[in-house]
């Protein structure tokens, strides 16, 4: 059997770049921050996720050192907010290169955390409340510094809306209807069919 074998240093060869594609679906870290003069800012990273539960760890990665990584490495605060099907086109919205107020060109609503002073998405049915814990800049195998840079936060406070949690305390995930990045230049998905696994003895 032949595979598709390429060397990324060398071009993949197809028609989109299908790295981000494999490891998928990955979900979106859709940032609030503020600036050290106070901007807010909101944008979607699609390199995101939950590194560890004690203490509960969240990270994205942003290419190029944009304004999430700079605010929140400034201000030592920033938030992660839920993206649903519902709030897919306004995520999207906030995605633009312009200098403009996200949440205003988005139709949202931001509201300050209780414990951090950084914005979060009042329409978002889950929000963390995240304090910098490391801001690095990524290096290449050969230890050459990429313009790549990673932002790791401490979990702080969590808001979720009731409706999400069972009758038995358990969050369902499915029914926030999370939606999560795909590949290609404008792959989105929602969450598939559930099934249980128990872990063995």
């Amino acid at each position: 059997m032949s595979d598709h074998f390429y060397r990324p240093s060398e071009g993949h060869r197809l028609a989109h770049d299908p790295f981000n594609a494999i490891v998928a679906p990955r979900p979106i870290g859709w940032i609030g921050s503020r600036s050290g003069d106070g901007v807010r800012n909101l944008a979607p990273y699609s390199f995101f996720t939950a590194l560890g539960y004690t203490p509960p760890l969240v990270g994205f990665s942003s290419n190029g050192y944009k304004d999430s990584v700079r605010n929140a490495e400034q201000t030592g605060v920033f938030t992660w907010n839920l993206v649903t099907r519902e709030l897919a086109e306004r995520m999207n919205a906030t995605s633009t290169t312009e200098s403009v107020d996200e949440f205003e060109r988005a139709g949202l609503t931001g509201l300050d955390g209780h414990d951090v002073a950084a914005p979060r998405v009042a329409e978002a049915p889950v929000s963390f409340e995240c304090r910098t814990a490391q801001v690095v800049r990524l290096l290449a195998a050969d230890g050459t510094p990429t313009d790549n840079w990673w932002c790791t936060g401490e979990v702080v406070g969590v808001h979720i809306d009731p409706a999400l949690v069972d009758d038995e305390g358990i969050y369902r995930t499915e029914r926030a209807e999370p939606v999560v990045r795909g590949g290609g230049p404008s792959a989105y998905y929602e969450l598939g069919e559930r099934f249980d696994l128990t872990r063995p003895r």
